[in-house]
């Protein structure tokens, strides 16, 4: 498979692990052992394609590939047609009590298999083209009574598809109005201000939003009705359905406790408008570790979110239902990660130079020896080790096969960790510190 992956799609990949980040597409090039979870999946959005909605949460330790897994469904949802938008819970940029922060990020993350981020505006000018399109399909006329018979159309129209928007949410509908009123006008600095608005931006001018009869800024429960805005336009847009991943929501665990507790009702009222389909074409989902599903300070803390996230984990594990509510992902274990070795080994050596020579010094056995070696140093433990594994095979391994002839890393190379290129987890495991600073009569100064 990997003679056929463009050069462009494996350099993009092998780039983001030679920096030791999961690459933003190209993930089922990598994937390993998610073949029980993708036909659950893909029904799911299947599912959210043809009007409904799903919710998903999904769990699993430090390093049992959380991100990887909800940017491989992403990808997937993009190659469907549908919107996706990842966004990184914290306590201070993006707290999840505050929806309207949330729905923020949403605006600034949102891609499309042909935009990247951000992808509102085209988004947006695309529903402003569909409306158009669909209202002279209506009337084959239309187009010559002239361009004001065409607006009008086109305005009747607009008002019909925002019906349901108007009623929950007047102000986003007013903006759009605004908004398209601004780009037939040529009026771009106007429409640059609404577009803003609409995906939630603070400090918008305020005479872009009298012209458009709105006022104030986006609240909580306001962003609750900008998503179903936003799904409603996407649709129009040609886009089934919007997949949103609510990524590292375990944080909240660390935040104080009345925040933590509205953070937690904020999910729950979530995932109620999802229950009631309010949100048709929406896929929400969230990533966190076992501690915060189970744990005192987190899903627990509010039954209601608890009984509606509740999974049944007591079984063997290779009985876990992919279609529940929760899915949990087991982690690596040795032949997972020699699997996924081998997997970057094969992907780099279909652009190296020598493809044939790349796969004759790293064979299997290396990639098993690397393996054992990083897992080693990481205190046996093999779920912390895939993203140092695969950035040392990359950087300290593959590129220098590819570039010196006479490179041998069984011979020339002996693996090293360095507490400043590890995370905390890892760095933990390891039982490594970062060096505190020097103190300033530390330093040496050459002076007259």
């Amino acid at each position: 498979m990997n003679e056929h992956v463009s050069p462009r799609r494996r350099r993009e990949v092998i780039d983001a692990l030679r920096r030791g980040t999961v690459p933003a597409n190209g993930l089922d090039l990598l994937a390993v052992g998610l073949e029980r979870f993708t036909p659950a999946l893909d029904g799911d959005l299947d599912a959210v394609a043809g009007g409904g909605s799903a919710f998903k949460a999904v769990r699993g330790e430090y390093g049992a590939g959380k991100t990887f897994v909800t940017r491989y469904v992403a990808e997937r949802a993009l190659r469907r047609g549908f919107a996706a938008a990842e966004v990184q819970i914290s306590e201070t940029e993006t707290p999840l009590h505050k929806l309207e922060t949330v729905y923020r990020r949403v605006g600034e993350a949102l891609r499309t298999a042909a935009f990247p981020p951000s992808a509102l505006r085209p988004v947006l000018d695309s529903w402003l083209f569909t409306l158009e399109s669909d209202a002279t399909a209506a009337d084959p006329g239309l187009a010559g009574r002239g361009q004001a018979a065409v607006d009008e159309a086109v305005g009747v129209l607009l008002e019909q598809r925002l019906a349901a928007v108007s009623v929950r949410t007047p102000a986003f509908a007013q903006a759009l109005r605004a908004y398209r009123s601004a780009v037939t006008a040529g009026d771009g600095a106007g429409a640059d201000a609404l577009a803003a608005w609409l995906g939630g931006q603070p400090h918008v001018a305020a005479a872009a939003k009298r012209s458009a009869g709105i006022r104030g800024e986006l609240d909580h429960f306001g962003a609750m009705g900008f998503v179903q805005g936003l799904l409603e336009v996407l649709r129009d847009a040609g886009h089934p359905g919007l997949l949103l991943v609510l990524d590292e929501v375990e944080t909240l665990q660390r935040v104080r406790g009345d925040v933590r507790d509205k953070a937690l009702n904020a999910l729950r009222q979530l995932l109620d408008e999802i229950d009631a389909g309010r949100y048709p074409g929406l896929f929400l989902v969230i990533t966190g570790t076992p501690a915060f599903y189970d744990g005192p300070s987190g899903v627990p803390r509010l039954p209601p979110l608890a009984q509606r996230l509740a999974t049944d984990f007591s079984t063997d594990p290779r009985f876990d239902n992919p279609r529940a509510v929760q899915l949990r992902l087991p982690g690596f274990d040795r032949d997972a990660l020699l699997a996924l070795g081998a997997k970057v080994r094969d992907l780099y050596a279909a652009g190296a130079a020598e493809p044939d020579r790349v796969v004759k010094i790293v064979d299997d056995a290396y990639v098993g020896e690397l393996a054992d070696a990083v897992t080693g140093s990481l205190g046996g433990k093999v779920g912390v080790a895939p993203r140092v594994f695969l950035k040392k095979l990359v950087t300290d391994v593959l590129d220098r096969v590819d570039q010196f002839a006479d490179f041998d890393p069984r011979r020339h190379y002996a693996l090293t960790l360095a507490a400043g290129e590890l995370s905390e987890v890892e760095r933990n495991a390891a039982a490594l510190a970062v060096p505190s600073a020097a103190r300033a009569d530390d330093i040496d100064l050459d002076l007259p």
